[in-house]
């Protein structure tokens, strides 16, 4: 068989130099034609400057230089007038955007707040409440514990690590939250950040409350205006001199002993028989009613009904200036306990629960 075109078998294999392919024949001897490399004409391929033309492209090159450099110099300068300006021009010119003090940080810094607003309401409202006065977890919105105790890194620490860390109890019902910590929680480093955010937020400023996935404001369907909030840290705050610490863990401060409170008669371990008793109640964390009355010049009962299962409350009294004439024992429910109150002048005094500062009323004394 025959790979060549046209041609019929003949049953014999091709001698081997008949096969493809073919050898090429040598070249006939003889001189070889000239190929020209260029094909247009010399006068064209001719490459000569004038003096003129070379001293053109000389300053042409000059010129292209220094417009490179001027351009060059007005960059620098403009982003070094820009960085200025983003820091803030002095005498008030500009704002700065960019610093501590930048807008765009400040921006920042409200959104993070109104987002952990949001973590705080989905994740902690049912225990520490919905303004963290407390409930089945202690209270957050105490100025002194907000000064010194629920630090940054405090709370930071507590979100990783669970309630063990504050009191070392393993059984504690604070869950451990970061999805970093063993075994690993629900909330992710960003929303740590904005719920540590939300709860360090100064009583000075208003924020917007947004839809927890479109973080679009609210409209409150009666007003038809955009719901707000405030923070809970008093930015001005200072503790009285000498005051007591707030305990590293929230329940030492219910078990330990009350200091006798200056001024006024502390909770005795017995009650006048004879004595008017007053009573008031509470529930769902807040009290019965914001309005007591007792007589004046005399020592009377506060008879005080617990009904919030294991939840913390008491009944405390104070004068105007804020400073305690009587502190109950704190004490969990349900359960009741009877407040030896003594003689209080004629007037009218605030009382509160220690843990809950929501929990307020008036007492009169007349």
């Amino acid at each position: 068989m025959t790979d060549t075109p046209g041609r019929e078998p003949t049953g014999r294999e091709p001698e081997p130099d008949q096969r493809l392919p073919v050898p090429r024949p040598p070249a006939a001897a003889g001189p070889v034609a000239p190929v020209e490399r260029f094909t247009s004409a010399p006068s064209v391929r001719a490459v000569e400057l004038t003096p003129e033309r070379a001293a053109q492209v000389v300053r042409q090159s000059s010129n292209a230089r220094w417009v490179g450099f001027l351009a060059v110099v007005v960059v620098v300068l403009f982003v070094a007038l820009y960085w200025f300006y983003e820091l803030g021009l002095p005498g008030g010119l500009s704002q700065p955007r960019i610093g501590e003090k930048g807008t765009e940080l400040e921006a920042q810094q409200v959104t993070s707040v109104e987002r952990g607003y949001n973590v705080y309401e989905a994740n902690c409202a049912r225990c520490h409440g919905e303004q963290g006065e407390g409930g089945i977890g202690p209270n957050l919105n105490r100025q002194d514990k907000l000064f010194a105790h629920l630090s940054e890194d405090y709370l930071r620490n507590i979100l990783h690590v669970g309630g063990r860390l504050a009191c070392g109890n393993d059984k504690s019902l604070m869950l451990l939250w970061s999805d970093q910590g063993n075994p690993p929680g629900p909330l992710n480093y960003r929303q740590i950040q904005e719920l540590i955010s939300f709860l360090r937020a100064p009583s000075t400023d208003t924020y917007t409350v947004r839809h927890p996935e479109l973080l679009d404001p609210k409209i409150d369907p009666i007003t038809g205006e955009v719901e707000t909030f405030k923070g809970w840290r008093d930015p001005d705050y200072k503790p009285e001199p000498g005051a007591t610490p707030y305990p590293a863990c929230w329940q030492d401060e219910f078990t330990a002993a009350s200091p006798a409170p200056p001024g006024g008669a502390s909770v005795a371990p017995s009650v006048d028989p004879e004595a008017t008793v007053v009573d008031i109640s509470a529930l769902n964390v807040a009290f019965s009613t914001d309005v007591l009355s007792a007589p004046a010049d005399e020592a009377f009962v506060i008879r005080f009904d617990n009904q919030d299962a294991n939840i913390q409350h008491n009944v405390e009294v104070k004068d105007a200036a804020g400073a305690s004439v009587f502190k109950g024992e704190l004490f969990a429910g349900p359960g009741t306990r009877d407040y030896q109150v003594g003689p209080l002048p004629a007037g009218s005094f605030p009382f509160v629960c220690t843990v809950h500062p929501n929990m307020t009323g008036t007492l009169t004394a007349e």
